[in-house]
């Protein structure tokens, strides 16, 4: 009798108290603020659409060289990743909805802006300053955000959904957006991302919520908790985890390793694509289009992914799809052609799948290793990811200059995926987590001090 007591009084202690508690809804809240979240990726992702699509037609007007452009293409790349850390924890701070609202807001400002520049300097400004700072505050990072706080359960499918967003963005902005390009110039395609950006602003104001606590709810899966205090002192707090993470082993293997995924996404195919494809006698609203397939499949890849990540040994996922990335880099430069081949759409399904299928495992080994730090150090992980993205943006062009094709970048990133795929199975479990394969939850595993 005693021990059912005790029993019921613990259940009543992970109950919300009575005032808040509420008849649970057909549909949790949790899935609104993940679709709120979902717009609001792809309405800041709109102009990442833009920098492939840019680069001749800027060329040609201003005469800036190809490497000049990708520097301010890599300035936008580095401070989206810089800035998810620090949006991470202003998120704690001031909340999910004030952050995102103003960080939108940022965006179509500096793509409005662009229209009337003259100088280089000024796309450094407003492509790299403003939308960087705009877009690194709706990165990943805010995706991590949203799903620790409101999923206990199926947190890697949605972290697929939420990463796939980007590539819907991409899907619907990148056909769009060439055809405007190639139609009315560049200026109405600059346009038309900013108002995309601006859109998304009331349904983030009026639909997405902070907390589970803020509507009496507990998070979809999970049992209630009182809403935190808001975190003072966020930047130290972004900088101590930083510290913190950067002693273990896993944080420089995970931060590595991304490091080479954003590379070989955004700053080589996603900036470089298009105008490779053209010195290749393809025309710009074709290679657009190809990128736009990849869009396709990546959501359906990153959607698996997450599904595979809640079954499956991340370290091994991710290990796969940096083999395959890089084995497909390595073809890529003999199947350009001035007309879409069928071994071209072959590598775009391909590489599609495998876009940005590495972030639900990269952000599971994250909460895995750091617990509740883990979106802030997930946003650091970005952050790596970025730069190396920025790297490759600036020095992709600086190529194409020196060299005249973009040949040596592809093989070079091919050759970076095969040590991602290395560096990936020496990752160490964390000691406290449970094995994600059936079958194996209570089996003890490595220390991951490394």
């Amino acid at each position: 009798m005693t021990e059912t007591i005790e029993t019921a009084a613990r259940d009543d202690d992970r109950r919300p108290p009575r005032e808040v508690r509420r008849r649970r809804p057909r549909t949790h809240w949790a899935w609104v603020v993940a679709a709120v979240t979902f717009v609001t990726i792809i309405g800041g992702a709109a102009f990442n659409s833009l920098p492939g699509l840019l680069i001749d037609p800027l060329h040609k007007e201003f005469g800036w060289s190809r490497g000049e452009i990708g520097l301010a293409v890599s300035i936008d790349m580095a401070l989206y990743g810089l800035t998810a850390p620090f949006a991470a924890a202003l998120m704690d701070r001031f909340g999910i909805r004030r952050v995102v609202a103003v960080a939108l807001t940022m965006v179509a400002s500096g793509a409005l802006a662009s229209v009337w520049m003259t100088a280089s300097w000024q796309l450094m400004i407003y492509w790299g300053l403003l939308v960087g700072l705009g877009t690194g505050s709706m990165a990943m990072a805010f995706a991590a955000t949203v799903t620790n706080r409101w999923f206990v359960a199926r947190r890697g499918l949605v972290t697929g959904i939420l990463t796939a967003a980007g590539a819907s963005g991409q899907l619907v902005f990148l056909p769009l957006c060439a055809w405007i390009v190639d139609a009315h110039g560049w200026r109405p395609a600059s346009v038309t991302v900013a108002l995309a950006a601006l859109v998304v602003v009331p349904f983030v104001w009026l639909l997405m919520r902070d907390h589970p606590a803020d509507m009496g709810l507990a998070p979809y899966g999970g049992v209630y908790v009182e809403k935190p205090a808001p975190a003072r002192g966020a930047a130290r707090r972004t900088v101590s985890v930083l510290f913190k993470a950067a002693r273990t082993g896993p944080f420089w293997l995970l931060a590595g390793t991304f490091a080479i995924c954003g590379a070989s996404t955004n700053g080589l195919i996603r900036t470089h694509f298009v105008p490779s494809a053209h010195d290749h006698g393809m025309p710009i609203t074709a290679a657009a289009s190809l990128l736009a397939v990849i869009g396709v499949f990546d959501v359906v890849g990153t959607i698996f992914s997450g599904w595979l990540t809640d079954r499956f040994d991340a370290r091994r996922l991710l290990a796969v799809y940096y083999a395959l990335r890089g084995i497909s880099l390595l073809f890529l430069p003999m199947l350009m052609a001035p007309e879409v081949q069928p071994p071209m759409v072959f590598f775009i399904v391909f590489y599609g799948l495998d876009w940005v299928a590495t972030v639900p495992p990269t952000l599971a080994l994250c909460r895995e290793q750091y617990g509740e730090d883990s979106a802030i150090v997930f946003g650091w992980v970005l952050a790596s990811h970025q730069v190396g993205a920025a790297v490759v943006a600036f020095l992709g062009g600086a190529a194409r200059d020196v060299f005249g094709s973009y040949d040596v970048v592809w093989y070079a990133s091919g050759a970076l995926c095969a040590v991602a795929a290395l560096m990936s199975l020496v990752i160490r479990r964390a000691a406290r987590a449970e094995s994600a394969v059936p079958g194996g939850r209570d089996r003890p595993v490595e220390d991951a001090s490394g």
